[in-house]
């Protein structure tokens, strides 16, 4: 292999970012001030249509805090998937609730609202579905059912900054939505979390959570963490929210033409987009037999130079740590996606070169399977 390894996945910080970060040594506030307020009212403009939001130091951070917000804990049930980061189930087991694995709808990799009718008990709370990929969940079947039986929504949209289901962007349909600014996600503070609340009540409780319980200092109202994000991360959030929107338009083209070139490649499945839906590509994710999806993954870096992931090898329901809150439980279309996802590049930083050498290399690596 002579060719530079195309990677999976690549964080852009340029020189905007780091004279904004400078600007900030500069100036001696470094910890949650002025930045991180201008962030929030930014971002909030940005995406969720100036809905009150929160700045936290990471998006589990933020998603432990909105559920804590809107008052789940002991003896609460919420209703999550279990194709997901573990993070998901983890913020429900943190608050005393007990995470409810559901299955997944096997197009969008989201819940499906029928596993979701099955697993209501007299304890829900509520229902945390995940955009997943960047798409987002199927919205107005999950609204139906938690119209029906009394439920909240919360939302996980970590992986769908500008996503929008039917016009309603991602991030305004639930008590909150937990958005991560991890480095690898569609825009980064570097590390961080934004909480998008649908009340003011929920805002203040996650502004009092994140910061030892007060809002003035000293005036501890409640038992509280220390859950803050620095001015440093905001300035750089700040200035990838001037970039993000072109970014997302790149991965959509890169999607579309990873599209058009594995569509005749026998074997392959490519992402599949709901109608009126914005999918913003944080993942571009196939499948393939589970027999070829390793085999597939590793022939891709060592013999074509592509990078690639698996996410999510092993369903929430069976690990370690989460086991224990679903025994017994089968969930066959999670499992059989956990068995069949490859995700391939789609970032931004792809030139169109890099996408003709990762169709190339789907299409030889599975033609000499054959």
């Amino acid at each position: 292999m002579s060719s530079e390894l195309i990677p999976a996945a690549k964080p852009i910080i340029g020189d905007d970012e780091r004279e904004a970060v400078d600007r900030v040594l500069r100036s001696g506030m470094i910890a949650q001030g002025p930045e991180v307020a201008a962030f929030e009212r930014e971002f909030a403009e940005h995406f969720v249509q100036g809905r009150a939001t929160v700045a936290v130091n990471s998006g589990t951070s933020g998603q432990h805090l909105g559920l804590l917000a809107a008052g789940v804990g002991a003896g609460d049930e919420v209703i999550v998937p279990s194709f997901t980061f573990a993070a998901t189930g983890n913020s429900v087991a943190l608050t005393g609730a007990t995470p409810v694995f559901a299955d997944i709808e096997p197009r969008t990799f989201t819940l499906d609202p029928e596993s979701v009718r099955a697993a209501i008990t007299p304890r829900t709370k509520g229902i945390m579905p995940v955009h997943l990929y960047g798409h987002p969940f199927l919205v107005d079947e999950i609204e139906e059912i938690a119209k029906e039986h009394g439920l909240a929504i919360y939302e996980d949209a970590a992986q769908a900054h500008g996503a929008s289901w039917r016009g309603r962007p991602v991030g305004t349909i639930g008590d909150f939505a937990m958005f991560s600014l991890y480095p690898t996600k569609n825009m980064t503070s570097g590390e961080g979390g934004m909480v998008s609340c649908a009340t003011e009540e929920i805002a203040r409780n996650v502004r009092l959570l994140r910061n030892q319980g007060m809002e003035t200092q000293y005036a501890n109202e409640v038992i509280g963490f220390n859950a803050r994000m620095t001015d440093v991360h905001a300035a750089i959030g700040r200035v990838q929210l001037t970039k993000v929107n072109g970014w997302t338009e790149l991965r959509r083209r890169n999607a579309a033409v990873l599209n058009a070139g594995l569509a005749s490649i026998a074997g392959v499945t490519t992402p599949f987009v709901a109608e009126d839906v914005v999918h913003v590509y944080h993942q571009y994710t196939i499948r393939v037999d589970a027999a070829e999806r390793d085999r597939l993954r590793d022939a891709l870096r060592e013999e074509q130079g592509v990078g690639s992931g698996v996410y999510y090898p092993i369903p929430n329901h069976r690990l370690p740590s989460l086991a224990p809150f679903a025994p017994g439980l089968e969930l066959p279309e999670t499992e059989r996606a956990a068995a069949e996802v490859l995700s391939l590049p789609v970032h931004p930083s792809l030139t169109e070169g890099d996408l003709e050498r990762i169709v190339a290399g789907v299409s030889a690596v599975l033609r000499a399977g054959a």
